[in-house]
């Protein structure tokens, strides 16, 4: 597990995050299948083909980037109709169920109790958003962003860094990244929570972004508020 102090160069105080910022797609609910099968139906009827490998290669990235690779893949709407589209796909999908990744909704809740604050940061829109934050109790997210409410969607930093900001607006308090835990899953979302300045842990899942400048671990199971303080705390020592 690439967790050396020479990984990052951030200076935290030994106790807990000042805060959690979760991606959705992939690291807290499973919902990459939906998304690859609704691009597939899409290319499909289109005329189109659409490989595994392709839909892979979209994970993690801002809707409108992808929408321009199914335009090029033969898919004859505008951007904004594809992303309505399969945004609307995964809505039905996540209706009928909801995937959580092992361990997501246990430490969710474990974070919320012990009175630290959570941000939703991700590339899908408000109506996706909207279908999760119903399965979960009142108040488990203080703030989220979501794909059309940014400039530059993931790898870029300003997702988690709007992130950051509104969590201090709503909180009225100066929240350093560093002191900040970031859950990923996939290579552009791993790279925006890393250039944000964000403590960034990869849990893989449908693609694998390999080693970086981030905590690598294989589930969310076994991590829990000591675990998270002691990554901290290790980066300092």
């Amino acid at each position: 597990m690439p967790s050396t102090k020479s990984a990052f160069d951030a200076k935290v105080p030994s106790h807990g995050p000042q805060a959690v910022l979760w991606d959705m797609d992939g690291t807290l609910i499973d919902t990459e299948p939906y998304w690859i099968n609704a691009e597939m139906e899409l290319v499909r009827s289109h005329g189109g083909i659409w490989s595994e490998e392709q839909a892979f290669n979209l994970v993690g990235q801002a809707l409108p980037n992808g929408a321009k690779i199914l335009q090029e893949a033969g898919v004859d709407l505008s951007i904004r109709e594809i992303i309505e589209h399969l945004s609307a796909e995964v809505v039905a999908g996540l209706t009928n169920d909801i995937p959580w990744r092992p361990g997501a909704l246990e430490l969710l809740s474990a974070v919320h109790q012990a009175g630290i604050p959570q941000a939703l940061v991700t590339m899908s829109e408000r109506s996706i958003v909207d279908e999760l934050m119903m399965a979960l109790p009142e108040g488990i997210f203080t703030v989220s962003v979501t794909g059309e409410e940014v400039t530059h969607g993931k790898p870029d930093p300003e997702p988690y860094r709007r992130g950051l900001a509104l969590l201090g607006e709503k909180l009225d308090r100066e929240f350093s990244a560093a002191r900040c835990i970031g859950f990923e899953d996939s290579k552009p979302g791993i790279t925006s929570a890393s250039a944000a300045g964000l403590h960034a842990v990869l849990i893989p899942n449908a693609t694998d972004p390999g080693v970086g400048n981030w905590r690598r671990i294989d589930s969310l199971v076994d991590v829990d508020l000591r675990t998270m303080t002691d990554w901290l705390v290790q980066v300092n020592a």
